[in-house]
């Protein structure tokens, strides 16, 4: 067969295909007229050079197993140059997944020490949640810790329930010296995990998805929700932006600024209801839900802010 059949019936290019013929590995027969010409064998050669590269091979390291099979051998039937080969890859893929995974968390390491450092404030900077009531949500990007995007100003139909808290701690990893002191700052683990178990009936009773947001960079929200198996997902917000936008109540200690305590109730692109102060997170999804079963009942009326006190 010709080069250009022999990539047609291999899938691959005739360029891919005359660098192979250049390293040896597939080698055609000459014509009288000048012209290449492929064994049928050929095409089992290449399928065996692409799909050891896709492997992580290089071309030079498939030559035994090209070989092997142009000697006469089964696929299966390789020489103890393959199974080095074998080995020194894995090896070597060992190699660059510890590095890769190095690199990662020292990014994450980078990204937890930075994200809550962008935005300058003070103890109880932002406005009175109660005047939120009726504020369009303005249109913020971000992706939830389930790998999808969220637009803050197009939510879609129905209620939407954010729960706004400071951040969670990871077990074993002590939190940042003051932090504590923070107003709201505990709990928040709770919080999560509640409104995880309750996740359903909150659904029933009005909400047609629920999302967290905090402060806290994607790498520690990522190791919240899988350690909880959170049936939804969490918004990282590092450089307080909905915070700017809506001047929502932030604390600062030393030098980190969280978000104070909050829940939005989103209806129709705008602020339905705003639950603040939050005494009890652990128990305050329970407020939320009684909220959403007392709204649905009267669907005509308009809610203002309340405290849960």
């Amino acid at each position: 067969m010709r080069v250009g059949e022999l990539a047609r019936r291999t899938g691959t290019t005739v360029r891919a295909l005359r660098y192979y013929e250049s390293a040896g590995l597939v080698v055609p027969r000459r014509l009288g007229n000048g012209y290449r010409e492929y064994d049928p064998i050929a095409v089992r050669l290449v399928a065996q050079i692409r799909e050891l590269m896709a492997l992580g091979l290089t071309v030079e390291e498939t030559r035994p197993f090209v070989e092997s099979i142009a000697g006469g051998a089964d696929d299966t039937d390789v020489c103890a140059a393959a199974v080095a080969t074998y080995r020194s890859t894995i090896t070597n893929l060992q190699e660059r997944i510890g590095r890769l995974t190095a690199q990662r968390n020292a990014l994450d390491a980078r990204l937890d020490a930075t994200a809550t450092q962008v935005v300058p404030g003070g103890a109880g900077v932002g406005v009175d949640p109660a005047a939120l009531v009726g504020t369009s949500l303005p249109p913020l990007s971000f992706y939830g810790t389930d790998g999808r995007p969220v637009d803050l100003g197009a939510l879609g139909a129905g209620r939407s329930v954010i729960f706004v808290y400071p951040l969670t701690g990871r077990p074993g990893v002590d939190l940042p010296n003051g932090l504590l002191e923070v107003h709201g700052a505990r709990g928040s683990t709770e919080q999560a995990a509640w409104f995880r178990d309750h996740h359903a009936e909150l659904r029933s009773a009005g909400a047609a998805r629920v999302y967290g947001l905090s402060a806290q960079s994607t790498g520690y929200q990522r190791e919240l929700a899988h350690r909880l198996r959170l049936p939804y997902p969490l918004i990282p917000d590092p450089r307080l932006t909905l915070a700017a936008a809506l001047r929502l109540p932030t604390r600062t200690a030393g030098d980190m600024t969280l978000y104070e305590r909050l829940t939005l109730i989103i209806a129709n692109g705008e602020v339905e209801h705003v639950f603040h102060p939050i005494p009890d997170p652990a128990s305050h999804p329970l407020h939320v839900m009684r909220w959403l079963t007392k709204r649905r009942r009267a669907p005509g009326s308009v809610a203002a802010w309340t405290s849960e006190s």
